[in-house]
């Protein structure tokens, strides 16, 4: 019989008469068509499996339902065939049960009436309307009926069409000895329960073993097949009557190395008698490391659940027998033995060698904490792209234990010397962050924006200050926050030394064992001095900014020697998991092993979708090295108001549409024109382009000075919120992911007579703590931001209104910038207002953010980048104009 697929689809083809209907099981290779008759037992065998198509379950149930009918004697004559007659409730209830509806009813009840005209043994000779059951012979009866089938069965009748195994056989002087006995067998390929020796093939009558006058042909042509397979079979060959051959020691390990991996992809299996048992299983145990002969590394118990970066862990080979571990001296005769074949606890077991290798070098590797952890959270390690089973040993056990009950203990106390109060919530955070840097572990914080991350750093320099004796603290932060930084230092923590190693300021000597507050740009340049230091701890705030771990930032920053790391950041993953990678592998250094170990096992499966339950494995094993906290949550910020958020839907004016068709229909014609190599910077100029004119004509024709009112109803629209912000005493934050853009809403807001200040990349520090200041104060109620210099870090509490005249291609940075207003200390209502024009890419982007951010957090899109690799038929449809009904 032909392979039959059963994790794909399989269709019922219904025949005339029933008996000659057709079940096709399908895979994407191939499609096997099986008449009923063939197909029953391949369904019925199926009923075991459970990666089963649902479509072959439904057939397998059906058919296993047919034939229980059949028995029952619930058929009746229809013609010249047999259908199912004489149903009862219970047998229509299992039928309307089992299909579900309608139309599935109708295949399982043409599937039962197939069967039932299939199994019975000839054509009905009446049209009674159903055949009353009869009565039951005895196994006598049974047995007289079978024997005298065979008698007038005629040979031609009798299978043949044989599949080959071999059977094991041993007596106790062959075990010793170290050898076994291999017998040929033949299996009807229809029903394989049906077997006899080859011997028996070559030497027997029909009647003696069952088979017709072809089947020794096939079994030799088989035989053929398996000694091409594994050549020790070559000796089957050569005997007169293939009835078996004795194997030596060394042919068994090439049995055992090669042979049966070989013959099963042959069609050909080894069958072992449960006397000689392969009960041995391999495993790996992970245990503290410590120093012993080369290759025979052992283990020894941590007397103390904590960790150090000097602290060396080891995965050894463990051999277990029907489930109970060797001991050394059993594990020593295995490694030892000359033979395959082993008497252990009072029976014989064959060994495999691959086994054999593992208990003589039981050392797999010697391994760091962070990877320890992650083996012991997890429960597997790979070895050579095979995932193994993990048994933690006494060393781990109380840290794995201390690890997954960081976030939920019961909170400790915050630092006498902490000036302030602490939430519920950030007493969670300053214990797991305590507990997780006891233990030699890094950790990030990822609560939302506005939640305290600051101060509940603060107090956990406090706190090791008390209880450790712990050092200085290393704070990299974007240059806009380290004014933050200093303000929140000397307002939490009085007395404690706070200095900015920044400028012309960089005096460590003068911080003593408290704060030094630098950028990620004095980090990188002025990493030797920094790197001489060792710290107590290191925090990398705003975190995503060494998301690309091959910039010389993110180099220099791994090369700062601490006691503990801390990443800050409130998205964690902006484009892709490697980001959340980067910031993890700093934090603890091998956790998710190597960048590209981490994009195969990982990423790759959780972004494709493919493996819907790799994102909750992965987030389980995460989850202990990273706090999420939402505003959202429940208890988190009680206190904080209401956000409101609008999408307004505007439309080009005139002069836009000219612009935007235009410019698509140029562009485009130049993409399918284009080479590879240049085709993803045109894409690029494309998707920017658009967003320019849909912003304004101005924007994207880079002209300054000309009236903006009228040519563009984002314009329009921000003049009425403005308006209404100023007579409703407010203030706004307006966000633009171009300067250009904000620097022409300067000059209109300028033109208008409105109060406003523009802040952007270039702005100079200072200059940026002083707006803030001017702000807060209500100095300005209009706040002009561009998204990557202003979505961060700052507080801006004082603003009621969020504008985002355009979108940026991940939601997360949005929800970043309006968080700018939506914080800890935001006492009115926050309104946030999106702007968005219709029938154009804006409006498509727009959809595909709402998406996204149903997403789980896990999967996150790579945004513009991944819109490069769209065709060019998709990338027409993405940016063509659509006009609206309210277009003149």
């Amino acid at each position: 019989m032909p392979f039959v697929p059963l994790t794909g689809p399989a269709t019922f083809r219904t025949g005339e008469p029933p008996r000659e209907g057709v079940v096709e099981f399908t895979d994407p290779r191939r499609t096997v068509a099986l008449p009923i008759r063939a197909a029953l037992p391949v369904l019925a065998k199926a009923r075991t499996r459970d990666d089963l198509h649902p479509t072959v379950g439904l057939l397998a149930g059906a058919a296993l339902l047919g034939m229980r009918i059949v028995a029952a004697g619930k058929f009746a004559p229809a013609g010249d065939h047999w259908r199912a007659a004489g149903l009862d409730a219970d047998d229509e209830d299992r039928i309307a049960m089992l299909a579900g509806d309608a139309e599935t009813e109708r295949v399982v009840r043409d599937l039962i009436d197939a069967v039932a005209d299939a199994m019975p043994r000839g054509a009905p000779t009446t049209t009674a309307a159903v055949v009353r059951r009869p009565e039951r012979p005895t196994f006598e009866q049974r047995l007289q009926a079978r024997l005298a089938r065979h008698q007038r069965l005629d040979p031609r009748d009798l299978p043949q069409l044989v599949n080959l195994s071999l059977r094991v056989e041993a007596d106790e002087e062959e075990l010793v000895a170290g050898a076994v006995r291999l017998v040929p067998q033949a299996h009807d390929e229809q029903n394989p329960l049906h077997l006899c020796d080859l011997a028996l093939l070559w030497t027997g009558t029909p009647e003696e073993h069952g088979f017709g006058d072809r089947a020794r042909t096939h079994a030799t042509i088989a035989l053929r097949a398996a000694a091409d397979a594994w050549p020790v079979l070559d000796r089957l060959l050569e005997l007169r009557v293939p009835d078996g051959i004795t194997l030596d020691t060394d042919e068994l390990v090439s049995l055992l190395d090669d042979g049966v991996g070989a013959l099963r992809a042959a069609g050909v299996d080894v069958l072992w008698p449960k006397s000689l048992g392969r009960d041995l299983t391999v495993t790996t145990v992970l245990d503290r490391a410590a120093p012993g002969p080369p290759g025979e590394q052992r283990s020894e118990p941590l007397n103390e659940p904590t960790l150090g970066t000097d602290a060396l862990f080891a995965f050894n080979w463990q051999v277990a027998l029907h489930g109970e571990p060797l001991t050394p001296e059993e594990m020593d005769r295995l490694a030892n033995a000359a033979s395959p074949l082993l008497r252990l606890r009072g029976s014989w077991t064959v060994v495999d060698p691959a086994v054999a290798k593992k208990a003589k070098k039981r050392l797999v590797r010697t391994v760091r904490p962070a990877e320890a952890v992650a083996a012991a959270l997890t429960g597997t390690v790979q070895v050579a792209d095979v995932e193994e089973q993990v048994i933690v040993g006494a060393s781990l056990l109380k840290v794995r234990e201390r690890v997954l009950t960081a976030a939920t203990r019961e909170p400790i106390e915050p630092p006498a010397t902490l000036a302030a109060p602490l939430r519920d919530y950030q007493r969670h955070g300053l214990t797991w962050l305590a507990e997780m840097t006891e233990l030699g572990l890094g950790a990030c914080l990822a609560d939302d924006m506005g939640l305290g991350k600051t101060v509940t750093l603060i107090a956990l320099h406090l706190h090791r200050a008390e209880h450790i004796g712990g050092g200085p603290t290393l704070v990299v932060c974007p240059a806009s926050l380290l004014g933050n930084w200093e303000a929140e230092v000397r307002r939490f923590a009085p007395g404690v030394p706070v200095v900015r190693f920044h400028g012309t300021s960089r005096d460590l000597a003068a911080a003593g064992n408290g704060f030094v507050l630098t950028t990620y740009g004095t980090m990188r340049r002025d990493a030797g001095t920094l790197a001489q230091r060792p710290w107590d701890l290191v925090v990398a705030d705003e975190a995503q900014h060494v998301k690309n771990p091959r910039t010389a930032t993110a180099r220099a920053l791994r090369d700062l020697r601490s006691n503990a790391r801390v990443a800050l950041t409130g998205t964690p993953v902006e484009n892709d998991l490697t980001e959340l990678w980067a910031i993890l592998d700093w934090t603890t250094p091998g956790l998710l092993g190597s960048r590209n170990a981490f994009r195969k096992a990982w990423a790759a499966p959780i972004e494709s979708g493919n493996e819907p339950g790799k994102a909750r494995q992965f987030a389980d094993l995460i989850s202990p090295f990273l706090l999420r906290r939402r505003k959202s949550d429940p208890g988190i910020a009680p206190e904080l108001p209401a956000k409101t958020e609008t999408d307004h839907p505007l439309r080009l004016t005139r002069e836009q549409v000219v612009l935007y068709e235009s410019f698509v229909r140029d562009t485009m014609a130049r993409i399918e024109r284009a080479d590879e190599d240049s085709r993803r910077g045109l894409v690029l100029m494309l998707l920017t382009g658009l967003k320019q004119i849909c912003n304004h004509p101005d924007h994207f024709l880079k002209r300054s000075g000309a009236r903006l009112s009228g040519r563009s109803e984002k314009v329009d629209l921000l003049d009425e919120l403005v308006g209404t912000v100023l007579a409703e005493d407010g203030a706004v934050l307006v966000f633009t992911q171009y300067v250009a853009m904000a620097r022409l809403l300067e000059g209109h807001l300028a033109r208008a007579g409105v109060p406003h200040q523009l802040l952007h990349g270039g702005t100079p520090v200072r200059e940026r703590e002083a707006m803030v200041e001017r702000f807060q104060a209500g100095e300005v109620p209009v706040f002009l931001l561009s998204l990557k210099a202003g979505g961060t870090g700052l507080n801006l509490t004082r603003a009621d209104h969020v504008v985002h005249v355009d979108r940026w291609w991940n939601p997360a940075v949005e929800e970043q910038a309006t968080d700018r207003a939506y914080r800890i200390g935001q006492t009115r209502p926050v309104q946030v207002h999106r702007m968005v024009t219709q029938g154009t890419i804006e409006e498509r982007v727009a959809a595909l953010l709402d998406r996204k951010r149903a997403l789980a957090d896990a999967v996150l899109g790579r945004g513009e980048a991944a819109l490069t690799e769209l065709s060019n038929d998709e990338l027409r449809d993405l940016v063509t104009y659509r006009a609206t009904d309210r277009d003149d």
